[in-house]
């Protein structure tokens, strides 16, 4: 099985879900004996020189990166509002991307051409007239959703107005293409369900994110933890984390540290904005970018995920809880991760839920080891990188012409 996988992003350093989804996804398909090539943009928001790849990244053959300037234009902004284009979707076309693109098929009989998001479909024409490989999208969120999301989630005025647009438009563009691929892999069941009611009939399948369960070691929490802290780990420049972020910093912590003196509340991500570097709130400590995720997410005993917008599956969550630290979470920031409320997690959706259940583990200390030690058996038996490949894999066998006797 030959495959090409298209990205938005080279998907290294893995530090966020889009990559390690990506990686772990070929890494995998690369275990179970299939060619996997990449054709990677390289953009100016996330650009990776090439040279400080380490040697252990080696599952691809082929692997090609493109510079793309898709950084925002006031100009081009402008521009768009006077076109019925998705501005979301236009800064992801290139024909340098399209013409390295051209070549790779010119050069390589692929049996399948992996689409990383819905950002990599206006190249389906491309692969149509170059080569007879069967067009696989892995869609990773409901991509419209999650602006329509934040629309909704934001004030009256010219911003609203403006994600009004931009979210109508991506919705039409995202619904346009459904039926282009010839298999579609949605990263949930809830995801799919959507995809099919918005008029999805092409055969699809749900595959969530799969994980390297060798790279989280587990590091057991005591039975009775003398303290308990809580972390946040996530892209300080997407929109959904920054949204429930100040959601929980300005409605729940205020109250929750002032009903418990010396509570610790850890924040890390990369692209920290100047206002939260400069936050002065008792008992929040931010470490911007960190060289570990994972050392940082085992460092604390539970991790906070305020989500009140976004789609798709949060790694994050999957990493802490195969790494058994307890997830407390919005019912969003836990789609398509089918985990039990007071089992192997804990959920909650508006403030005062919110403060109750941090306040209930911290004053019950010996619940926290139990629900951690469920979570994590919870992912190794739902989330293991091969087996999940392995299902794809299959699928895509099955795409493949059948010889004639």
């Amino acid at each position: 099985m030959k495959i090409l996988q298209l990205s938005k992003k080279f998907p290294y350093p893995l530090k966020d879900g889009e990559s390690l989804a990506i990686t772990y996804m070929a890494q995998a398909l690369h275990e179970l004996g299939a060619q996997v090539d990449l054709l990677s943009m390289n953009t100016s928001k996330h650009h990776f020189d090439i040279r400080e790849l380490p040697k252990s990244f080696r599952h691809y053959g082929k692997m090609k990166l493109v510079d793309i300037d898709n950084r925002l234009h006031p100009k081009d902004a402008l521009l768009n509002l006077f076109s019925n284009k998705s501005y979301h979707i236009e800064r992801f076309e290139s024909a340098s991307y399209a013409a390295a693109l051209k070549k790779l098929l010119q050069a390589e009989d692929y049996d399948v051409v992996q689409l990383e998001t819905l950002y990599l479909a206006p190249y389906i024409p491309v692969i149509r007239q170059y080569s007879k490989a069967k067009v696989v999208m892995r869609s990773h969120n409901v991509e419209h959703e999650i602006w329509e999301r934040i629309r909704d989630n934001c004030s009256f005025g010219p911003k609203k107005w403006y994600l009004q647009l931009l979210s109508k438009r991506l919705a039409d563009y995202e619904l346009k293409q459904l039926n282009n691929y010839d298999l579609f892999l949605a990263i949930t069941a809830r995801d799919l369900q959507r995809f099919q009611d918005l008029g999805l009939r092409t055969p699809a399948q749900v595959v969530p994110i799969g994980l390297d369960l060798n790279k989280y070691p587990e590091k057991p929490l005591p039975a009775a933890p003398q303290k308990i802290r809580f972390s946040f780990i996530g892209s300080l420049d997407w929109m959904p984390n920054i949204e429930g972020l100040r959601w929980l910093l300005d409605e729940v912590w205020p109250q929750f540290v002032a009903q418990n003196p010396g509570a610790e509340f850890h924040i890390a991500g990369r692209n920290t904005p100047e206002w939260l570097s400069n936050l002065t709130l008792e008992g929040v400590i931010v470490h911007g970018e960190v060289p570990s995720a994972q050392a940082f997410i085992q460092q604390y005993e539970i991790m906070l995920v305020p989500l009140k917008s976004g789609s798709g599956m949060r790694v994050k969550i999957l990493e802490a809880m195969g790494m058994g630290r307890l997830v407390l979470s919005t019912s969003i920031g836990l789609e398509g991760i089918h985990a039990k409320d007071g089992q192997e997690v804990l959920i909650a959706d508006d403030a005062n839920s919110f403060l109750q259940q941090m306040n209930a583990i911290y004053q019950q200390p010996y619940k926290l080891s139990e629900l951690a030690a469920n979570g994590r058996t919870f992912i190794h038996q739902n989330y293991d990188k091969l087996r999940i490949a392995q299902t794809v894999l299959q699928a895509y066998e099955r795409l493949q012409p059948q010889p004639v006797e």
